[in-house]
């Protein structure tokens, strides 16, 4: 015979509160009620779960053996409320994030810190991955949430504009260029030159522009990860060209920047799949993230 839950409830507050008066308390019902639904619970199952001694009641030894099954279960169902409190509060949870080296240490890095900041219990699982692999993981739902530079042409994603950033040069302090308010890519080739390779839009966007203006274009060290690049310049290494946001992450009171003269904006996007709803704490990223951009 199955015990409804309502049967155990009962049962689990009569012995915890030590008689039926204080388990009424408990349950906010009439005693006479907890006191009704005993006797169908032990009608129903064919023995008695409590015995009166002295006007109290005492647990036989088949209640103790059914409470201390009933205690995990209970336990086990307290755990469940409380993480749903927590989940439809936004306090809890796993968010997978997948992005690209320049934002990873920039914008996206601030929103993880702003947004765990009120959320200590969320885990967020970053992936860091050029842009193709970025829009790959949100359209097989393997994260949540994207962010890229430039665009991108799969069907089975959305994009969301966040800004725009044209490029700009990272210099150590006082290097020749510093005295310009603008660095011409006559410039740049008589420098050592650090940037993401071709497969890069940044590198790409280079590449096009020297071969435009018929000029050679070489670079002396690939990196596309904006914090290399800062470290790379602050040891004299060359001149790094990065977009706006890679700036960002990779400057410092130690570093310079100046813009690119060149006609060509980089805009970092939001990436989120077509056909699944977002959670809650994605939600929230994105409100997040939409703040840190902007």
């Amino acid at each position: 015979m199955n015990l409804s839950f309502r049967e155990l409830e009962v049962f689990r507050h009569v012995i915890e509160a030590g008689g039926v008066t204080a388990a009424a308390a408990r349950l906010r019902i009439s005693q006479p009620a907890v006191s009704r639904m005993l006797r169908q619970t032990e009608a129903r199952i064919g023995f008695p779960l409590f015995t009166r001694v002295r006007k109290r009641l005492l647990p036989t030894p088949e209640a103790r053996a059914l409470f201390a099954v009933t205690a995990n279960a209970f336990a086990a169902l307290d755990a469940v409320n409380r993480l749903t409190e927590s989940l439809r509060e936004g306090r809890a949870g796993t968010l997978k994030i997948a992005t690209v080296a320049a934002l990873a240490s920039g914008v996206v890095g601030d929103t993880i810190q702003r947004f765990r900041a009120d959320r200590p219990e969320v885990a967020v699982l970053l992936h860091v991955s050029p842009a193709h692999q970025v829009v790959n993981l949100v359209a097989d739902h393997q994260v949540d949430l994207g962010a890229i530079i430039g665009a991108t042409g799969d069907a089975a994603v959305r994009t969301i504009e966040l800004g725009s950033h044209g490029l700009g040069c990272l210099l150590p302090l006082g290097h020749r260029l510093c005295a310009q308010e603008t660095v011409s890519l006559g410039d740049l080739a008589r420098e050592t030159l650090i940037c993401p390779g071709l497969q890069y839009q940044t590198g790409a966007q280079l590449s096009v522009a020297f071969e435009q203006a018929r000029m050679p274009f070489r670079i002396a060290i690939e990196s596309a990860l904006a914090s290399v690049a800062g470290a790379l310049v602050r040891r004299g290494a060359g001149v790094a060209v990065l977009d706006g946001f890679g700036l960002i992450a990779a400057g410092g009171a130690d570093l310079e920047t100046r813009p690119l003269d060149l006609p060509v904006r980089n805009t970092a996007c939001l990436v989120e799949s077509r056909h699944r709803p977002l959670s809650r704490l994605a939600l929230e990223f994105r409100r997040c993230l939409r703040e840190v951009v902007g």
